[in-house]
């Protein structure tokens, strides 16, 4: 296995950063965990966003359906 310094720079870790390991069988893989603001842009939009009031009431409208077609 390599140094702990060589596998830090590899994987561009600093002080204090967390790792995320995956365990497939006997292989491990190992990633530097992102935070969500790093994720912003990584997916193309598919459409405009309409606001947060617009996307707040399309979704009490799709709970409203939901809960009036199931019930509670």
């Amino acid at each position: 296995m390599a140094p702990a310094i060589e596998l830090r720079s590899k994987l561009g870790l600093e002080e204090g950063d967390e790792l995320v390991l995956f365990l497939d069988g006997w292989k491990v893989q190992m990633f530097k965990r992102r935070s969500l603001s790093e994720l912003a842009g990584a997916l193309p939009a598919t459409r405009p966003y309409p606001g947060k009031e617009a996307v707040r009431q399309e979704v009490g409208k799709a709970l409203a359906k939901k809960i009036l077609s199931e019930g509670l």
